[in-house]
């Protein structure tokens, strides 16, 4: 008998309707395709590349990577996928690392603490494990050191180059240091990292070296080979052993797909978990999920089959003119200036003394349909504006520079974003732990996140919001957001 005083969940809709209500909600999402969204999402504008993906997704949605006897075909696309991956970075038959081996993840961050924990793990001795990071590192490094306990040394980057030193990465190094980290190139400034020196450094301590090139390390092979000045950083590079690579960046795949390459099985032998101390199947997992959709892996497979090597060359190429276009609109205009000269696929600029405030112009080009990403200032580095920039970025460049020039001339007329006086004064003297619920709930309001059914959305300019942040030291910057993300994640009953 059902028990009618019990509420349950709405009656079923048909399946048009369903979809209707998912496209409805994705209406409001920024753009995928279009070339005008800077961060995020990788699109190459090649015409029925996401038909194609998506139809290999269906085909192997319901395909488990739990147990590769049951499903050989999923064994079969990883390890295409690691092979490709190995040969894009520099591994493989006739190389100086013939026996390189890895696994396909979810994606950078879960790479990134495979790598940690592989690390961490074949050091069974050491008790307290430690590893050295530059401070340009991604963030995902200090969740694998939260995740798995593991102390990190952050060794600060030159303010003019963005880069470690790698005498100071050195000397980071201790007897409890598992893993010596380096970027190519770094998410925030696009820069590739000294890997060679710190990669040396790191075997001469006996200590693995992990290079994070998930960003961009599909496409710096790819430039190298366009006659760009690419720092050696792969496998080619005594001394590293391991490198993480997306697949769902600039391999243009679905997300989420990244590589982990370890430089031999014997280095990879720690990364797995395997358990039989119970009545159930034995379990044996080469990373941290156990059921994987087969979804993510046959859809990149499917994507890296159809470019191919020529294709990449010819994305990378469209790609390198987008940012030399773009860098150029930012020379142009009077009160920006670039962080770096770039390298990558990355343009990232910041403002003069006497320019805009940078997050009035992140609003400004957002009212003109380009989104970019703000970074905050940090350790003596200015606050900056990011661009992460892919092929369909190409036929918008032409746009962007009159717009960003506007965008300029308008934030100056606007001026900076002037925080009340007692909200500076609380900023600054307040802590992460003297945060309760009231002060929160008053911030979000001040900063016009509007309590609301479904949440409390956020405001359509971020300037103040930014701002705000940008005065707040890391520890605080943390908390707020953490509190500000929970004001935005309720249930909808």
């Amino acid at each position: 008998m059902i028990d009618e005083t019990r509420a349950g969940l709405p009656a079923g809709v048909a399946a048009e309707v369903a979809l209707d209500e998912v496209r409805r909600l994705r209406a409001g999402d920024r753009p995928i395709h279009g070339g005008r969204l800077f961060a995020y999402v990788y699109d190459p504008a090649v015409p029925g590349l996401d038909e194609l993906a998506a139809a290999a997704h269906r085909e192997s949605a319901h395909v488990n990577g739990l147990d590769p006897t049951a499903f050989p075909s999923l064994l079969a696309m990883e390890n295409a996928l690691v092979g490709a991956a190995g040969r894009v970075l520099g591994a493989g038959p006739g190389t100086t690392a013939p026996d390189v081996v890895g696994s396909v993840t979810s994606g950078g961050t879960e790479s990134l603490i495979l790598a940690v924990k592989t690390a961490r793990d074949a050091h069974p001795e050491i008790t307290a494990p430690r590893i050295v990071v530059p401070s340009s590192a991604h963030a995902a490094f200090a969740k694998a050191a939260h995740y798995l306990r593991v102390a990190m040394d952050v060794v600060p980057v030159s303010l003019d180059t963005l880069r470690p030193d790698p005498a100071a990465m050195a000397a980071a190094i201790r007897p409890e240091t598992v893993l010596v980290a380096c970027s190519a190139p770094s998410y925030a400034h696009g820069v590739v990292d000294p890997v060679a020196e710190i990669a040396a450094a790191a075997a001469d301590a006996g200590v693995r070296c992990h290079v994070d090139a998930c960003f961009g390390g599909w496409t710096l092979p790819y430039l190298r080979r366009l006659g760009e000045p690419v720092p050696a950083f792969d496998f080619a590079v005594p001394g590293v052993t391991s490198i993480s690579v997306d697949l769902h960046k600039y391999a243009y795949a679905p997300k989420g797909v990244s590589v982990l390459l370890h430089r031999d099985a014997s280095l990879r032998a720690p990364q797995y978990f395997a358990y039989a101390d119970w009545p159930g199947y034995t379990m044996i997992n080469p990373v941290i999920a156990s059921t994987r959709s087969g979804g993510p892996i046959a859809a990149a497979y499917a994507t890296v089959r159809h470019l191919g090597d020529d294709g990449y060359l010819r994305l990378a190429t469209v790609t390198r003119d987008a940012v030399a276009g773009l860098a150029d609109a930012v020379r142009a205009v009077d009160g920006l200036r670039l962080m770096a000269e770039p390298e990558s696929t990355v343009v990232c600029f910041t403002a003069t003394e006497d320019g805009p405030d940078l997050f009035v112009l992140v609003d400004e080009l957002t009212a003109r349909g380009w989104h970019t990403q703000p970074q905050l200032s940090y350790a003596g580095l200015p606050a900056s504006v990011h661009l992460t920039v892919t092929a369909s970025v190409a036929p918008r460049v032409g746009d962007f520079g009159p717009d960003l020039a506007d965008a300029v001339a308008a934030a100056l007329v606007a001026g900076p974003v002037r925080l009340p006086a007692e909200l500076a004064a609380l900023v600054g003297a307040l802590t992460p732990d003297a945060l309760t619920p009231e002060l929160v709930e008053g911030l979000a309001a001040g900063l016009g996140m509007g309590d609301e059914p479904g949440g409390a959305p956020l405001p359509e300019r971020m300037a103040v919001v930014n701002t705000l942040l940008d005065a707040a030291p890391p520890a605080l910057r943390e908390r707020l957001l953490v509190e500000f993300v929970g004001l935005l994640q309720r249930p909808t009953w």
